[in-house]
């Protein structure tokens, strides 16, 4: 990890693909794989610093920036799509040499896991899925404006009120490092080029068929904010009908951002699923 940025941490190749992650404690159990969300100047420091070294005390924990995000390669001529994306992660494995992990998805992060889980079922041994997209749903007006994103402090302080459901936990400091992550060079043109409007047909090529969801056999733990207006809850009732051994927890005052917003009950109930 970068003393000046903790956002960089170290990088591997992964098929072919100049990977920044993060790799935190040891432990002899199921390596986890966290998969951050879709948000401009995200990385997965961003969306995981509250929970990576609380979930490493017992477990290896790895944190990618998937391919287009953050401070990973963004090679010329590369098509951003949810093809593209799972065979990053699972290359990502690969380089780590990984053969099984326990996976938990946060939002777009959440459909990359649901399509790992169901293409590659012999890699994932449970799924932690977070505020997941990876079923149809109606396009949110908030979901529209994070993919619509223009580069603006004044947009991504917008932007970042409607993720959280307490806005006493977005600062002005915070809004300015997420603009400042959003205008790093090539990063704005590789975002606007993955969810061009009209928006609605990137949440349905996100979404995995229906009846391949049914089919997942994996433990699995699904987590939602009530109040999430950038993902709507109904898509994990829906995850919850269609896999047979899931268990959901729902969190009342809370947006988008559980592992933020709930940070210690989240890690709880994660570590507890993960050690069953």
């Amino acid at each position: 990890m970068s003393k000046e940025n903790p956002e960089i941490g170290l990088e591997i190749d992964a098929g072919g693909i100049n990977t920044n992650y993060h790799d935190a404690g040891q432990g002899s159990g199921t390596p986890l794989l966290l998969l951050h969300g879709s948000g401009p100047g995200v990385t997965a420091w961003a969306n995981w610093r509250l929970n990576i070294q609380v979930l490493a005390q017992v477990r290896r924990v790895v944190a990618p920036d998937m391919v287009g995000f953050g401070y990973t390669e963004r090679p010329k001529g590369i098509q951003y799509n949810l093809d593209t994306w799972v065979k990053h992660g699972i290359d990502f494995l690969d380089a780590l040499g990984i053969e099984q992990a326990d996976v938990v998805g946060n939002s777009y992060g959440g459909a990359l896991a649901l399509a790992m889980a169901i293409r590659y079922p012999h890699r994932v041994r449970r799924l932690v899925l977070m505020g997941a997209a990876g079923v149809q749903f109606e396009l949110t007006p908030g979901l529209d404006e994070v993919w619509g994103y223009t580069p603006s402090v004044e947009g991504m302080r917008r932007l970042m009120d409607s993720f959280a459901y307490d806005k006493a936990l977005i600062s002005n400091e915070l809004a300015e490092l997420r603009y400042g992550a959003s205008i790093r060079p090539g990063y704005q043109e590789a975002f606007s080029q993955m969810f061009p409007a009209p928006r609605q047909r990137w949440v349905d090529a996100l979404a995995s068929p229906e009846a391949d969801i049914r089919a997942i056999d994996k433990e699995t733990l699904i987590l939602h904010g009530r109040e999430d207006r950038i993902v709507p809850p109904v898509t994990s009732k829906r995850l919850f009908e269609l896999i047979e051994r899931a268990q959901l927890h729902m969190f009342g005052r809370c947006g988008h951002w559980t592992q933020i917003e709930h940070a210690a009950r989240f890690n709880e109930l994660v570590n507890d699923f993960l050690s069953e």
